[in-house]
């Protein structure tokens, strides 16, 4: 594979392109691409050309750059989350039609929790978290799910490293991390008051595979008025169901993986 003066594979130089974008910045400039992605304007041109003509990237009328359908088309075709999506799915829109707010499905991948669905309600509390969207597994309820239930060797890397706080109420010392970990492990959910935003907390239980591994958190955001608690029942009665459509045979056949930890 060609690589850079720099020793840079022709890959490791096309995926900083796409890593350029983001949910605030969806759409670039060739000149933006380049300063994000820390290429030479040339090499960076040069490639945005060759992926357009792949279709994963698109220009518009005004020459910007965006994400091309033909990536998400590609991502879709073998997407590791896709048979744990539409399996989560009915019963996320019943938690939602019952409680409101935000309902999101979220799966372990490295130190983060990645957030694969999402719903949301108009007048919702507000919700930091967005489909495709990662947050530190410290700082969620749902990250504190799986990692509560994750191997020892990733629960001891993610305690020792630097524990960013998001709000006041974020867990920051790595002790109370431990605590907090046996505490969700013992009760079976995790509820994080104002852990992300003030004015919200975070409620999540685990949902687990065909062979009782977790392999998701099912979580809601609610308005942090000492209320969530309520919602744990509803919550998980739907990630025993998501589990028992996991296990059907008409959804043996499906991808319910979550993507790597390591």
């Amino acid at each position: 594979m060609a690589r850079s003066p720099s020793g840079e594979s022709l890959l490791t130089r096309a995926v900083r392109i796409l890593e350029a974008f983001d949910a605030d910045t969806p759409v670039l400039t060739v000149t933006e691409i380049s300063r994000r992605a820390k290429l030479p304007l040339a090499t960076a041109a040069r490639l945005v050309d060759e992926m357009v003509r792949h279709g994963l990237l698109r220009r518009d009328a005004r020459r910007t750059v965006r994400i091309g359908v033909r990536l998400w088309e590609l991502a879709q075709r073998a997407s590791p989350t896709l048979g744990l999506r539409e399996a989560a799915m009915p019963f996320m829109e019943d938690v939602q039609a019952v409680v409101g707010h935000s309902t999101q499905l979220g799966v372990l991948d490295g130190s983060d929790v990645l957030f694969v669905e999402r719903l949301s309600s108009p007048g919702a509390v507000i919700n930091l978290t967005r489909i495709a969207g990662r947050i530190p597994l410290h700082a969620s309820s749902g990250g504190l799910v799986l990692l509560a239930h994750a191997d020892p060797a990733l629960q001891e890397r993610v305690i020792a490293q630097p524990l960013r706080a998001l709000t006041d109420e974020t867990i920051t010392d790595p002790k109370a991390l431990r605590a907090k970990l046996a505490e969700v492990r013992e009760q079976g959910h995790a509820l994080c008051a104002g852990h992300i935003h003030p004015d919200a907390t975070g409620v999540a239980v685990p949902v687990r595979g065909r062979a009782g591994q977790v392999i998701a958190a099912l979580g809601l955001v609610v308005p942090n008025d000492g209320q969530a608690w309520a919602s744990i029942p509803l919550l998980r009665a739907a990630a025993r169901g998501i589990s028992r459509a996991l296990a059907s045979p008409r959804t043996a056949g499906g991808s319910t993986a979550a993507p790597a930890t390591e």
